[in-house]
């Protein structure tokens, strides 16, 4: 089962009108253009606007079926448990610096921004634990231990 958030449930919404509306017309108007151009068999014009209306049909079908399939989570005010929404401050055996996660779907994923996947490595292992679980999770490089010091 998929999850999202409020916030990235509206981003998609956002994003679906977006790609329905204006830039559904640009790629039209990109192809009536390029037909204009005329033999279509060698318009490099015409293949490239077929693509890319291809691929905006295929993202607002994408788009569509997680709005449809996926359960959309509310950050509860305070939870005990790792759960999806859930903020997670946690200390690596190794390191002083204490890491801050937030618990999100495979689609919000962003580990740039802090965002696992309740399907990563680190977020299965997490999930449901409470603050003050020792998770041990194998890398590479060998195991590596992490301390959930808080649930927010």
């Amino acid at each position: 089962m998929d999850y999202i958030t409020e916030e990235k449930k509206k981003a998609l919404i956002e994003e679906l009108a977006h790609l329905k509306g204006p830039r559904r017309k640009e790629i039209l108007e990109t192809l009536e253009y390029a037909k204009s151009l005329g033999d279509l068999s060698e318009n490099a014009e015409y293949h490239q606007a077929r693509e890319d209306q291809g691929k905006l049909e295929d993202r607002i079908n994408q788009i569509e079926y997680m709005l449809q399939s996926a359960t959309v989570v509310k950050k509860k005010a305070h939870s005990t448990k790792v759960e999806i929404g859930a903020t997670v401050v946690v200390k690596k055996d190794i390191s002083k610096t204490p890491m801050t996660f937030h618990i999100v779907g495979a689609e919000e994923a962003d580990m740039a921004t802090g965002k696992i996947s309740n399907r990563s490595p680190l977020g299965q292992s997490l999930f449901g634990k409470e603050k003050g679980a020792v998770i041990s999770i194998s890398t590479p490089k060998g195991v590596v231990k992490y301390t959930i010091l808080e649930i927010q």
